[in-house]
């Protein structure tokens, strides 16, 4: 099984059911829906289809935050280098003479001379004039501004203003639609973490922490160890920051991750070219190749396969290098290499035993690793330390079950067994369920992790190894 997971941002090029099955066929792991383009009509009825046709993958919802963006424009103005191009914090314009954006405030904040940056750094302006509510620009180089496309002030601090109302809404929202996870942007706190989450009221949905400016990299700590999982988000963090670091930062990110166990995923214009042309460079080939050998849980796709002509052959693509990459890691890893790097972190039971875990599925014959978790813990931690073997994550719970699909190797399954804090009958159980399903074979050697007689604060004590076929036999399994 390919451990690397695939993201992939679901739009007007895949927004149908032929789509998602080719997308799910090609290697999609997690759907992603962005709620800065669409309405909610639009959203609740891409909910509902991958539920359908793909009822099995996890979806990540991203809320817009407190990103500055243009509107929706009637008119999106193409210009060429020098022309003068009007941006406007007033009402009631289309684009045709000037473009709206969504932060009051902007026209207040910024000064002539200043350099404004959009989608992602690829149009860049510097501001000749401000008059009223209208800020003109001088553009560095031609283009075409299009709607819901992210503004970029660099050093402009969004610090202070916590969770926007269309935060609060798209929150809930996403609880109305049972998402799985959802993303927050320019998170630069745990306490921006902690506000999320108390929105949502419950464990669901999963929290995934966008670290894409200087706040972000500043309590890094704080925001990993408050998060479910991490996305970098290259476009605004290469413009927020300063692009020759953009590499360091994200290999940065990632070792912060590892050392707390969280999944990293990696974002933006990861296969860029492809969206317009069937083939990928040799820079976004290294590119990818490079992520995973960092220990990226998940690779993104954003515009290749929302809106791109080639999404099916992108995923495919990724897909490919991913596992050529992976195939590499481990070799590197039984060759002793600590490729996955380890920052300090606390020891205690949990953490003994994942090093356990690893130790015992390098130097034994293991075929497959059974995590049996209710919120994942086991699964997630197994997970961060890329082993070969794929991870059987296994829950009472279906929508943990789903989300473990994000970790690294992991395939989430749902079973209907009652999960005791008694004993570890239930543990046997899952097992016979899996050899039921034909998940588990007779010629498997399984590494079971588990937390038996579960009590507050108690996570992942428990280890066995197990040849299938004699629990078959010893236990009278029969289907």
């Amino acid at each position: 099984m390919s451990a690397t997971r695939i993201v992939c941002t679901i739009g007007p090029a895949t927004n149908n059911q032929s789509a998602l099955r080719e997308l799910a066929a090609a290697g999609m792991n997690v759907a992603r829906l962005n709620s800065s383009h669409g309405d909610l009509d639009w959203h609740v009825a891409a909910i509902a289809m991958l539920r359908e046709v793909v009822p099995e993958i996890p979806v990540l919802l991203d809320i817009p935050g407190r990103k500055i963006r243009t509107t929706d424009l009637t008119h999106e103005p193409e210009f060429a280098h020098g022309d003068t191009v009007v941006l406007t914090t007033g009402e009631g314009h289309d684009g045709s003479e000037k473009v709206p954006v969504n932060r009051p405030s902007l026209h207040e904040e910024v000064n002539e001379g200043d350099m404004i940056l959009a989608d992602d750094g690829t149009l860049k302006f510097t501001v000749e004039k401000v008059a009223g509510q209208d800020i003109h620009l001088r553009a560095e180089g031609p283009g075409r501004l299009r709607s819901r496309k992210g503004i970029n002030v660099p050093l402009l601090s969004l610090v202070g203003e916590g969770v926007t109302q269309r935060d609060r809404d798209m929150v809930a929202f996403a609880c109305e639609q049972c998402i799985d996870y959802i993303g927050i942007s320019f998170v630069d706190s745990a306490e921006h973490v902690n506000a999320v989450r108390e929105l949502c009221g419950s464990n669901w949905p999963r929290i995934v922490s966008k670290v894409e400016n200087q706040g972000g990299l500043d309590n890094l700590e704080q925001i990993v160890e408050a998060t479910d999982a991490v996305m970098i988000d290259r476009g605004d963090l290469s413009v927020e920051t300063n692009l020759e670091n953009l590499v360091l930062f994200q290999k940065r990110i990632l070792d912060v991750s590892h050392s707390y166990g969280k999944p990293v995923i990696v974002a933006t214009e990861m296969l860029h070219t492809m969206i317009e042309n069937p083939f990928p460079t040799k820079a976004e080939v290294s590119d990818i190749t490079n992520a995973v050998l960092d220990g990226c849980s998940a690779a993104m796709l954003s515009g290749e396969t929302a809106v791109g002509a080639h999404a099916t052959e992108s995923v495919g693509v990724m897909r490919q290098v991913a596992d050529a990459a992976e195939t590499d890691l481990q070799a590197r890893l039984d060759d002793g290499h600590e490729v996955v790097r380890r920052g300090a972190r606390p020891t205690g039971v949990p953490q003994a035993m994942e090093d356990a875990v690893a130790l015992i599925c390098r130097s034994l014959p293991i075929t497959k690793i059974v995590a049996v978790t209710i919120s994942g813990y086991a699964a997630r931690m197994t997970a961060a330390r890329c082993p070969r073997q794929p991870i059987i994550a296994v829950s009472n719970d279906a929508m943990a079950a789903r989300s473990f699909n994000l970790f690294w190797g992991a395939q989430g399954v749902h079973v209907d067994i009652p999960f005791s804090k008694t004993s570890t009958d239930h543990v046997v159980k899952c097992l016979e369920e899996l050899w039921r399903r034909g998940i588990l074979n007779d010629d498997d050697l399984i590494l079971v992790t588990a937390l038996g007689y579960p009590h507050s604060g108690n996570r992942m004590n428990l280890i066995q190894t197990h040849a299938v076929s004699d629990l078959r036999e010893s236990l009278g399994w029969k289907k």
